[in-house]
């Protein structure tokens, strides 16, 4: 390209199909997580999808494609008037001319005017496409560690009046408060969230019959209202109302539970191995709430025996249940999108939780300043997961978590951090004013007060109360008898996480109270390390 060259952006023709495919060759390499874009049979379907706008930029002089973007939406009757603004790519040969600017600007220009809500996934390899993001308006409200093969920055941007048809105040669990608290900021709303402890999870109540959908069966689900119509939790790309033709185009299925013969619930689930190893849940529907959390621990169960790398689902920010059952499966927010979702009359704020079973990292991932935040607390939540079952399987020696409920004991459990001390090596010294605690999961370490042994700790039992309760310096060392494994907790991570949980704070310093007592009666020497 030289510097004399015009480029213009156009729509896509089932001509440019390979000099599309030859774009994404050239910029990605045969190693893409998205193979089927090197597919001409895939492209064009995109270039005459009606759900679809597809663009290229050209050069005028000589007639090449040097990038191209599209934007995928639901645009319909009964639709989200949503936009997935993604697969923008230019040619190595014509980077570092606008073109990738010109083609956000070209689809902003095509679609803006149809839709309430745009998303883009960035690719986090590097920051150009981030970038582009938010000078155009779109504002980061999720982190994707994995999604569709790859680390997505998911950004968001809203039109027309779609906020003021924005439901207010959502109940959100509280493990969601934060991610709802910094996408509603990041895209100019008043976190006006609310934080709702009462609301229980829906219970584990009894064992069901399970099979997979048949023909028989469909005509039977579109009589549920309860997760259809009414009491809508969990949203997705594919609806009932498509009909079973449609399901079937979208690799979709339904795991149905039945009690005494009776259909009670279904659960709906897409899984397409040829785009990417994940399963989505885009529909829960149930006669009563009992095999609610038995139909998802039956497709959790199936995604682990298939081998996916996650399962995900959105859920309303009005569905604290949802999301708290969510939260003890092992699910995780990622995102929120206000005013993500159109139910009836009014547009509601969706929130994208994933379960993950294989590793998670930030190896190679590059992000814009704006985004980090939401991304190192994605990750940081994922890292301390974990610390959960060994924690619970502490919890009947620990002073710490006892009166916590399932809920309170894994937002607690998502602050520690996994450490390891070897046999002699120093856990805390007296003196020092570290902010930290710790609860002892395996091994035994000894006290010494004034280098004088006093008391042995064992597995269960907690180290450091006063560091965690006012940064005081710790009283006593505290040494590892043998191989230890230990989770720590900080100072300031816990003032953080009170702040916000009232309920989590009253119960843990009532613990740490009764734990110092105890300690003080078995202690001659009055020690508190």
């Amino acid at each position: 390209m030289n510097g004399d060259s015009r480029i213009s952006v156009r729509d896509a023709v089932e001509g440019d199909v390979e000099q599309i495919r030859s774009i994404f060759q050239a910029a990605y390499g045969d190693d893409y997580a998205f193979p089927h874009f090197f597919d001409a049979t895939y492209l064009k379907k995109q270039i005459f999808s009606d759900d679809c706008l597809m663009l290229v930029a050209a050069d005028e002089s000589s007639g090449k494609l040097l990038g191209t973007g599209s934007v995928v939406f639901d645009v319909g009757a009964f639709t989200d008037l949503l936009g997935e603004f993604g697969r923008l790519v230019v040619h190595p040969e014509g980077r570092g001319h606008g073109i990738a600017t010109e083609l956000m600007k070209a689809r902003l220009a095509r679609v803006g005017e149809h839709l309430h809500v745009g998303l883009a996934d960035n690719r986090v390899e590097h920051v150009y496409s981030q970038k582009i993001s938010l000078h155009h308006g779109f504002a980061p409200v999720g982190y994707l560690p994995i999604h569709n093969g790859e680390p997505v920055a998911l950004f968001a941007r809203f039109f027309n009046d779609s906020l003021d048809l924005r439901r207010n105040h959502p109940h959100v669990a509280p493990a969601i408060h934060w991610l709802a608290d910094a996408a509603m900021r990041n895209v100019g709303l008043a976190c006006d969230a609310i934080v709702d402890e009462s609301a229980a999870a829906y219970p584990s109540d009894g064992v069901f019959e399970v099979e997979e959908m048949t023909a028989q069966g469909y005509a039977r689900l579109l009589r549920f209202e309860r997760g259809r119509l009414r009491n809508r939790d969990i949203f997705g790309p594919v609806k009932l109302h498509f009909g079973s033709r449609a399901l079937q185009r979208h690799n979709t299925n339904y795991l149905l539970a039945k009690y005494e013969g009776q259909l009670v619930g279904a659960i709906g689930y897409s899984r397409d191995p040829n785009i990417d190893n994940a399963v989505r849940i885009f529909e829960l529907i149930y006669l009563n709430e009992r095999p609610v959390r038995y139909l998802l621990s039956q497709l959790e169960n199936r995604c682990q025996t298939w081998g996916v790398d996650y399962i995900e689902t959105d859920v309303s920010a009005d569905a604290p249940r949802m999301q708290k059952t969510l939260l003890e499966l092992g699910f995780l927010p990622l995102a929120y999108v206000p005013a993500g979702v159109f139910h009836y009359v009014e547009r509601l704020d969706v929130v994208r939780m994933a379960r993950y079973f294989v590793p998670l990292s930030m190896d190679n991932v590059r992000l814009v300043e704006a985004m980090q935040p939401i991304a190192h607390h994605v990750l940081d939540n994922f890292n301390s997961q974990w610390i959960e079952p060994l924690l619970a399987a502490a919890l009947p020696q620990t002073f710490l978590f006892r009166g916590l409920n399932g809920e309170q004991t894994a937002c607690l459990a998502n602050l520690f951090q996994q450490v390891t001390f070897t046999a002699n090596q120093l856990i805390a010294r007296q003196g020092a004013r570290d902010g930290k605690a710790y609860v002892l999961i395996d091994g035994t370490a000894q006290i010494f007060v004034d280098e004088s042994a006093t008391d042995v700790v064992r597995s269960g039992e907690f180290l450091g109360e006063l560091s965690l309760l006012n940064h005081a310096p710790h009283s006593a060392d505290v040494r590892a008898l043998e191989s230890c494994e230990l989770a720590m907790i900080k100072n300031e991570d816990l003032i953080k996480l009170i702040r916000t949980r009232g309920d989590v704070g009253c119960i843990l310093y009532r613990n740490l109270a009764m734990g110092l007592g105890a300690k003080l009666k078995r202690s001659a020497t009055h020690s508190l390390y």
